[in-house]
């Protein structure tokens, strides 16, 4: 190929490069969709841990949201109130005071208290341990199964195993709700931070099939109902449930449970 091929060849791809980048240019400005600058600033108000715990793909779905008022100012369930007002500065709204949640876990079926069907030998993981025989070895199928995932799926070590359960540290949970997506037992709820009294079990049989699983389960018994003089407490499916919209923290249904199974958390 001579010189001149060469050249016209050079010459004729740099303006169809030119085109191009001309042609892009301008279509960018064409079709450019206005983002309101408020979000970016909510963007970076909000801690980005990308949870998923507002609802919303990830900090800049929620940031997104907020700017275009879909969504609260005070969204952000893992900032809390120091986030919120933040962001409501920027917004130019009152943030108002939320009610903190944190985890807890419904069990309290440690190594001494509840039975094993068999010794299990494997991964240190609740999903694979729950595929075993019977769901898991614990004798109780409801029961925390002591894998740890729920520990590693925490992105703020908030959660430890401790004697074959899990404990969540309230005061530093962030309420992601990582561990309650993670759990495969589904025995980790949010609740109120203030609350103090929870019942820690969540086994659906009766009493006489708890007791052979569990020297802890609720038997539902019904004793903490009859003594509840808020109506705070109910059995429902063989199981007590607190309702936080009346129990007044008393302690009294914990102090007359026979099985010591209502925890001050």
């Amino acid at each position: 190929m001579s010189i001149s091929g060469i050249l016209i060849a050079t010459a004729i791809v740099g303006a169809v490069g030119l085109f191009i980048g001309l042609f892009l240019g301008l279509a960018g400005k064409k079709f450019a969709v206005e983002v309101d600058p408020r979000e970016e600033e909510v963007l970076e108000a909000l801690p980005g841990n990308n949870c998923g715990a507002c609802g919303y793909p990830g900090c800049s779905g929620l940031a997104a949201a907020i700017a275009a008022g879909e969504a609260p100012v005070n969204a952000c369930p893992v900032g809390g109130d120091s986030v919120a007002e933040t962001v409501g500065a920027i917004m130019g709204v009152e943030a108002g005071a939320t009610a903190k949640k944190v985890a807890y876990v419904k069990c309290a079926g440690t190594c001494e208290a509840a039975k094993q069907n068999y010794e299990y030998y494997g991964l240190d993981d609740c999903v694979m341990m729950k595929g075993m025989q019977d769901g898991g070895a614990k004798a109780c199928s409801f029961g925390c199964l002591g894998g740890g995932t729920c520990v590693r799926a925490c992105p703020f070590d908030a959660i430890e195993m401790k004697d074959g359960i899990a404990l969540v540290n309230k005061e530093e949970c962030r309420s992601c709700e990582q561990c309650v997506s993670a759990c495969p037992q589904k025995i980790i709820e949010m609740v109120p931070y203030d609350q103090k009294y929870w019942v820690m079990c969540d086994s659906k049989d009766n009493g006489k099939g708890v007791m052979a699983a569990c020297k802890v389960g609720c038997i539902a018994c019904r004793i903490c109902e009859k003594n509840c003089e808020f109506d705070a407490i109910h059995v429902v499916d063989n199981i007590a449930h607190i309702d936080v919209e009346k129990c007044t923290n008393c302690g009294v249904c914990a102090e007359k449970c026979p099985k010591k199974i209502i925890y001050n958390v």
